[in-house]
């Protein structure tokens, strides 16, 4: 990996690791749907200047009907079900169960009619994905809010699907358009949602809270989508799948840095095993593809793993 390719996956793997803590700051005095509301409006209203001036925006709206079900399923409804189980789960675990989104990429391929062609290897990462799946819900049961966790399952189902849809409807839908504009529908989606359930804030959030949201759409959402788009464009999908493995590890450390939550062992065990899990599920798969398709043409297993 080139410098410039390290350097990019570092500050994807920060970027992507850091909103859960940012989110557990942020709902403890702004609804879910508010959060949204302000994070998808910044992003938007960084990128989509970028993106007209990279005359990125009539190629992407060309495509409105997967765009407008992408965004449903990658943002509209993933990150109102992240934000409400941060009203009752720690960040960590959060952050940990997100983890699962390759082991629920296998689920999607089947579902999209991909054969999975899944060896030894494959079926030992699942079985040892959903083993650390119980040991942080099941069995750290300090911290853990079951119907909280199952709304992450939902998260973690969506963001498997978005990837595949734009691999498999839209695989030809520039970047930073493709962000923009989805960050921009769902802006539109939940100005009406705030008014209607009353999600406006009564007085101003405090600085850490306006920071937090900030730091969501600027950074997490904006800068991230970006990163994203050149990290591809720089070491190719399939070996820039391996920032999955490094967002959860950076969830934890700035949890305990800036929240103080415990860290318990069972958590500890439940993250080696997702994250081995998740590396044993995807790596023959892409190893696979990458022997069988070009370089910057992924499949849409292999856009679900990124």
């Amino acid at each position: 990996m080139s410098r410039r390719g390290l350097l990019l996956f570092l500050a994807l793997g920060i970027a992507w690791g850091i909103p859960y803590a940012l989110i557990k700051i942020a709902v403890a005095e702004v609804s879910p749907a508010m959060l949204i509301l302000t994070r998808t409006a910044i992003g938007a209203a960084v990128l989509l200047p970028v993106a007209a001036t990279r005359r990125e925006l009539p190629r992407v709206l060309v495509l409105w009907r997967p765009l407008v079900v992408y965004t449903i399923v990658e943002i509209v409804v993933p990150w109102y079900f992240l934000n409400t189980a941060e009203q009752h789960l720690p960040s960590s675990t959060t952050g940990l169960l997100i983890a699962t989104v390759p082991l629920a990429g296998v689920l999607v391929g089947v579902l999209l009619g991909r054969r999975a062609h899944l060896s030894p290897r494959n079926w030992l990462g699942i079985a040892l994905g959903m083993a650390g799946v119980a040991a942080i819900v099941g069995l750290d049961v300090a911290g853990t809010d079951l119907p909280s966790a199952a709304r992450l399952a939902v998260v973690a189902f969506g963001y498997a699907l978005g990837p595949a849809i734009i691999a498999r409807w839209m695989p030809t839908a520039p970047g930073i358009g493709l962000a923009a504009v989805s960050l921009a529908i769902a802006a539109v989606v939940y100005a009406p949602i705030v008014g209607l359930t009353g999600g406006w804030p009564t007085s101003w959030p405090s600085g850490g809270v306006i920071a937090s949201m900030v730091t969501l759409g600027v950074v997490c959402s904006a800068a991230a989508f970006t990163l994203m788009v050149w990290l591809v464009a720089e070491i190719g999908p399939m070996r820039a799948t391996a920032v999955t493995y490094v967002n959860p590890a950076v969830a934890v450390v700035v949890v305990a840095v800036l929240l103080g939550e415990r860290i318990t062992a069972w958590t500890v065990v439940g993250f080696g095993l997702v994250i081995g899990g998740s590396f044993l599920v995807t790596h023959r798969r892409v190893a696979s593809a990458a022997a069988a398709q070009p370089p910057l043409e992924p499949s849409a297993e292999e856009a679900v793993a990124v």
